[in-house]
């Protein structure tokens, strides 16, 4: 499975409704895609940006906007257990990244984002992922012996392979009646070489059932009442925030918890050299038209962020897109900051420079060349500079790339550095 589908199901997981219990609850909202990737956006209204101040406007990882709705379930984490060794902790229990999934196993929205979160943890190891039972017993009707023979498996040591059983094989067993189920992960509970007898005793075991039921009744009633109920670190994860990425961006990539301080100066002008394994690909900024876009780069740039990083989005006539530091398209240094759209710049030849968003008003560190006059982006993209004359036969050397088929950078060209120019 390629990383961009990965991440298209983990984040899509969102867009399908989730399990529910019969216990009233507001509607589910629908989440965008955090994901860096260019599609057509609608335009904000322009807003005028003054270089003053020690840092230049942006929104950090947890500064964002909430809803009477977000604000209700947030109360709900609040009141939360904190996580201890006696949770199902997959990945290094000092991760500084959590994910916690209040689920149930026979949610049919819980399977595409339980093991899609598992599996980032190969690339993201500042990531744990916590695993609490939430059977829905009101809707699915193996909610608790499914849950109990994932701890009658974790009493042997192997919760987590039974989780991907239970979820990667979800539709073999979700119709099946009790009897036939405990047949069913009775034969897979022998593939994973457990003691069966031992298996059996934990899978019926009258008090752990009775602590499951009761630990189930107390997290409806305190308000978790969906399926997958996701907490990123304290946080509920509503509406795309907090930003897995930018917390990723922050602990993994070492990015940046506050707003980037302006590097810029109103008096000056500025140009970079892009160096490249393909050659030196030099760009004028437009710091006038674009003060937050090229402040931005230009901060990022003299961090060092772009360094070894590949472009990793590369379309024949479209774009060269790059400035994520794992190459999946999705990872941000921690901040988002404005659209700078409010000017005559256009998508109308090969080698301009833009910002690539995850929606307005949400670009990051990712920017993009232009590989041939793309009007369709016109509006939606910050515009923030130009390939030189002398370079634009380079920006045609970049090495195709799709993120949707690619399985490594083998081939694919790579930043060594940014050097930024004052004039």
């Amino acid at each position: 499975m390629s990383k961009k589908l990965l991440l298209t199901i983990l984040i899509g997981t969102f867009l399908i409704a989730a399990c529910t219990s019969n216990t009233p609850e507001p509607t589910t909202t629908q989440e965008p895609d955090p994901t860096e990737v260019l599609t057509e956006e609608s335009t904000e209204d322009p807003t005028e940006v003054s270089i003053d101040g020690d840092r230049m406007p942006c929104a950090t990882v947890f500064d964002y906007e909430t809803t009477a709705e977000i604000d209700q379930y947030q109360a709900v984490v609040d009141q939360a257990d904190p996580v201890t060794d006696e949770d199902w902790i997959y990945g290094d229990p000092d991760a500084p990244i959590t994910i916690i999934e209040y689920e149930d196993f026979q949610c049919p929205a819980c399977p595409s984002f339980s093991l899609s979160v598992k599996s980032l943890i190969d690339d993201f190891p500042t990531i744990r992922v916590v695993f609490r039972h939430l059977p829905l017993p009101s809707i699915h009707n193996k909610a608790y012996i499914s849950s109990m023979a994932a701890e009658a498996a974790g009493a042997q040591g192997k919760f987590w392979e039974m989780h991907d059983v239970l979820y990667t094989l979800q539709s073999e067993w979700n119709n099946m009646t009790e009897d036939d189920f405990v047949d069913w992960v009775t034969g897979k509970a022998e593939e994973l070489e457990l003691d069966l007898d031992q298996f059996e005793q934990d899978l019926f075991d009258e008090e752990k059932r009775a602590e499951l039921e009761a630990i189930t009744v107390e997290r409806l009633s305190m308000g978790f009442n969906y399926t997958p109920f996701v907490v990123v670190n304290d946080r509920i994860y509503r509406g795309g925030n907090p930003n897995l990425f930018g917390l990723i961006g922050i602990y993994q990539f070492d990015g940046y918890e506050e707003c980037p301080p302006w590097v810029i100066e109103p008096e000056k002008s500025y140009s970079a050299v892009i160096d490249t394994n393909v050659g030196a690909i030099e760009v004028e900024l437009y710091a006038e038209a674009a003060p937050l876009a090229v402040n931005n780069f230009v901060f990022l740039a003299q961090e060092g962020w772009y360094d070894g990083v590949f472009f990793h989005r590369v379309m024949k006539d479209f774009v060269a897109q790059a400035g994520d530091p794992s190459g999946y398209g999705a990872v941000g240094p921690g901040y988002t900051f404005a659209n700078e759209t409010d000017n005559d710049l256009v998508y109308d030849e090969a080698g301009v420079l833009g910002m690539a968003n995850s929606g307005v008003d949400n670009n990051g560190s990712q920017f993009f060349i232009t590989l041939a006059p793309v009007p369709d982006l016109n509006g939606g993209y910050t515009i923030f500079g130009k390939v030189a004359e002398g370079s634009m036969d380079l920006i045609q050397k970049i090495a195709l790339r799709d993120p949707n088929t690619a399985t490594d950078f083998e081939g694919a060209t790579v930043i060594n550095g940014i050097e930024i120019i004052e004039n």
